[in-house]
């Protein structure tokens, strides 16, 4: 199982210089867990930089993964890792979800570099 976090859905989504990093686990829609808090984050962003329309189309691609919700478990879990680690929220629910699935995490972001169970690709440009 797999899980991009945000950063990683935005570069792909713009093909960006690391785009190819994201491709094969994004693409692989049968093993990609989606956590609805980065629907949230991309949503977000895409409708910022771009529109409406874009926004939804990006969410529903995104949607063909399995989407996981914050539960209560998850939420303690994230936590935990946000003060044993010192993760912003966003980012300890993230990792919690990845973690509660034993699914490979896939990143740019920094603040998951080093991370167990991460495969961090640093940002180019």
């Amino acid at each position: 199982m797999n899980v991009v976090d945000s950063s990683g859905w935005v570069e792909f989504f713009v093909d960006g210089p690391n785009a190819h990093a994201f491709a094969a686990p994004i693409l692989e829609v049968s093993s990609l867990l989606v956590p609805t808090i980065c629907l949230y984050e991309v949503f977000k962003v895409v409708c910022k930089h771009r529109d409406v329309a874009a926004a939804f189309q990006a969410v529903a691609h995104m949607r063909q993964g399995i989407v996981v919700d914050v539960d209560a478990n998850i939420a303690l879990q994230a936590a935990r890792f946000s003060l044993e680690l010192q993760l912003p929220m966003a980012d300890s629910l993230i990792y919690s979800v990845s973690s509660a699935h034993e699914a490979m995490l896939w990143s740019q972001d920094e603040d998951f570099d080093g991370l167990p169970g991460v495969r961090y690709f640093r940002r180019k440009g």
